[in-house]
């Protein structure tokens, strides 16, 4: 299955339109490339889900770059606490901060757990073999979707909103292709 992937921008401006900006809203083109760029470099993002009683769990993860519909994979063992959290509530949050710029990018979406040897075998990170020698049964993917992207860097000419804060925002939206 392909997908084509279609980015729209909500900016502050346009969401709160009493809070004016001084400069215009940054393009969704714009966006995307620093949201990457800020992924870039942050190797270990912290992923953020919902336990049985509704609490969010953090912690963090080793995920490979996110793909061009902004999908990220990353290895867990079967048996932890994530795996349940996922199965009853996939909406979940990616946060990357990258202390070096001052930047982050939340990616929020929805997570799915793989358990099949081939999308394992499709999606495998070989830095993650170290800790999960048997592919079969002592791991488990799990895929996060983005849904929304929020960003924020000042080195890359991305801010909030100056009266809310609020971050410029990329709605990201799965699309079938039609082949």
């Amino acid at each position: 299955m392909r997908f084509l992937f279609a980015v729209c921008v909500v900016a502050p401006s346009v969401l709160l339109a009493q809070s004016p900006r001084t400069k215009p809203a940054p393009t969704s083109a714009a966006l995307e490339s620093a949201a990457r760029t800020i992924v870039s470099g942050v190797p270990y993002p912290t992923f953020i889900t919902t336990d049985a009683s509704g609490h969010p769990q953090a912690r963090t993860v080793q995920p490979m770059t996110p793909d061009s519909s902004w999908t990220v994979w990353f290895a867990t063992n079967p048996r932890t606490r994530k795996v349940a959290e996922v199965a009853k509530h996939p909406s979940v949050v990616l946060h990357y901060f990258n202390p070096v710029m001052s930047s982050y990018v939340a990616l929020a979406g929805r997570a799915r757990v793989v358990r099949d040897r081939a999308t394992k075998d499709a999606h495998w990170d070989p830095a993650w073999s170290a800790f999960y020698p048997d592919r079969d049964t002592s791991v488990v993917l799990i895929a996060v979707q983005a849904e929304r992207l929020e960003i924020v860097s000042a080195t890359l000419g991305v801010e909030g909103d100056q009266a809310t804060w609020r971050p410029p925002t990329l709605i990201v939206q799965p699309k079938r292709s039609r082949r």
